[in-house]
């Protein structure tokens, strides 16, 4: 008789509950969340390209639906973090009895190193039509942090 080594997975297991009890990963998603072991493989929420030349780094991130004002973006030398956060209340009413209200609130960021540091003094955002693009000159030295405004 073989032996055989099998690996023990704990997350294996709960995948098994989508079938009798419906869905999981629907259930979670509907309030925003994702189960166990799934949310580290996904993309990022903010998606984003990063191209360089000689001199700058340019940066176009996707980021829709949000208002310029809800949006940070912070310098540290070669790092760079976006963040972006929402919020939004909606009540429904029927003469003075409150049938519905509805809150949310997201917060999303995204930070990331690049190989030079960045001319905080010359860099610029802008944000139009969920897109937000960064234009971030290289730097020789120094360092320093900065919040970027964004126009």
């Amino acid at each position: 008789m073989a032996n055989k080594l099998t690996r023990f997975d704990p997350f294996t297991d709960l995948t098994r509950l989508d079938r009798p009890f419906g869905n999981i990963a629907e259930f979670f998603e509907q309030f925003g969340m994702q189960p166990f072991g799934r949310g580290s493989q996904g993309m990022p929420s903010i998606r984003m390209d990063v191209s360089e030349t000689p001199d700058a780094y340019t940066v176009k991130a996707d980021i829709p639906g949000m208002k310029k004002e809800d949006i940070k973006v912070s310098i540290d030398g070669n790092q760079v973090l976006i963040t972006a956060e929402s919020r939004s209340e909606k009540e429904e009413k029927e003469g003075e009895t409150v049938v519905r209200s509805e809150r949310s609130y997201g917060r999303q960021s995204r930070s990331f190193t690049l190989a030079s540091e960045i001319d905080d003094a010359k860099a610029s955002a802008r944000y139009e039509n969920g897109v937000l693009e960064l234009t971030l000159p290289k730097r020789g030295g120094g360092s320093g942090a900065k919040q970027l405004s964004i126009s």
